[in-house]
């Protein structure tokens, strides 16, 4: 901090990642065999709806030089391994360089002999308690504790280090479904909150004037759109650009652009910088025909695991993205993808692990850029009013 309370750096909110990813768990107090195994056990029942990782560190006795072109001096190599990809660095990765690495992954188990995370599942076995009690310290945030067939009691070290230990579920180490239960329970419990976010800070130059304020439903499409959306989300913005915030309705909340110039990609980019940790359903406001069936039946069918869940529109199928849920794990990648200089959030959808749902109804995705188009909409929405009456 500099003088006079002025702050050298911009205030962030960060998301809430541990060493590895969100949801991460060191399991320690048992062989590392024993851990190993645990961890194929669970992240194979869990492989079909979520995305697993493993981080764990090599023994010393292990050690071997190392591999390919890093032992030739080299600092990084890729391989092609056909089945996988193998990339070997030939300097430790730093904390954010891991997290950069797992931020897909749903769940980390992590080796807690070797590293940390920042919750535990605890294993009590007799013939690991010495090494156990010098790993108390680690013992910040135990979620689990298992139980090997060898102990009949918590320890009482355990007991004075987590006063509240009969608070925690509490399980046999064979007890392979209540494991597995146990944790899709906690990634069911720790879903990322959906947002909605309306997006109305474009500047309408094709349309000639502001189409986020056209009245096809008898208020303004971004107010339209808006209450729409909070039948579905808790927080629902209006995303727009600073010189816009005093035009727009003080009910409704808005979200500015703090990555300008960059359109709906920089909405994007800033509903994430404002709330890491939620996922944002994302609107465009030239949507005319869009109803509730088709939010509802996108929610309904959001991928959590995906980066995004969105519609496949038009004859060629591919992403729409701009009526999509863009989870919190697809915020480093959007910004992955504008340090190599690309701000187009289709691109982005089409080159990342996007979930694609069939619309409910493909006209509900139109979308009305010029005069021609509003005229077109106009008679189609006559139309079916005087249908419907």
């Amino acid at each position: 901090m500099t003088l006079n309370g002025h702050n050298k750096h911009t205030k962030l909110a960060r998301p809430s990642l541990g060493n590895f990813g969100r949801n991460e768990w060191a399991i320690l107090g048992a062989p590392c065999t024993v851990i190993k195994l645990l961890a194929d056990d669970v992240l194979r029942a869990l492989a079909p709806d979520y995305k697993g990782a493993y981080a764990d560190t090599t023994h010393a006795d292990d050690m071997i030089l190392p591999p390919g072109r890093l032992n030739a001096g080299a600092m990084l190599e890729y391989t092609d391994q056909i089945q996988y990809s193998q990339l070997s660095y030939a300097t430790p990765l730093s904390p954010v360089q891991l997290k950069q690495h797992f931020y897909q992954a749903d769940i980390v188990l992590v080796n807690g002999n070797h590293q940390q995370a920042k919750a535990q599942v605890l294993v009590l076995d007799e013939n690991r308690k010495a090494s156990l009690q010098k790993r108390v310290s680690q013992l910040t945030n135990v979620e689990l504790i298992l139980v090997s067939d060898n102990t009949n009691e918590v320890f009482d070290f355990i007991q004075d280090a987590l006063p509240h230990w009969r608070d925690i579920p509490m399980l046999k180490v064979d007890d392979a479904q209540g494991i597995v239960t146990f944790f899709k329970s906690k990634l069911i419990q720790n879903l990322p909150k959906l947002n909605a976010l309306v997006l109305a800070g474009g500047k309408s130059e094709r349309m000639g004037f502001d189409k986020t304020a056209i009245k096809w439903h008898d208020k303004e499409q971004r107010y339209y759109v808006a209450d729409m959306l909070r039948r579905h989300c808790r927080d629902v913005y209006i995303s727009c650009r600073a010189g816009q915030v005093a035009e727009i309705d003080g009910a409704y909340p808005t979200l500015v652009d703090t990555f300008t110039d960059l359109g709906p990609y920089g909405a994007i980019l800033s509903a994430f910088r404002s709330e890491p940790d939620s996922a944002w359903l994302v609107v465009a406001t030239d949507l005319p025909l869009l109803d509730d069936i088709t939010i509802q039946h996108l929610i309904a069918l959001r991928n959590p695991s995906a980066m995004t869940t969105a519609y496949a529109g038009g004859a060629d199928g591919l992403p729409e993205p701009l009526i999509a849920i863009w989870e919190p794990k697809s915020y480093p990648q959007l910004l992955a993808f504008l340090g190599q200089g690309y701000s187009c959030p289709r691109k982005v959808l089409i080159n990342s692990d996007t979930s694609l749902v069939p619309p409910a109804n493909p006209d509900a995705l139109s979308n009305v850029n010029t005069p021609d188009e509003l005229d077109r909409i106009k008679r189609q929405l006559h139309q079916k009013i005087a249908t419907d009456e």
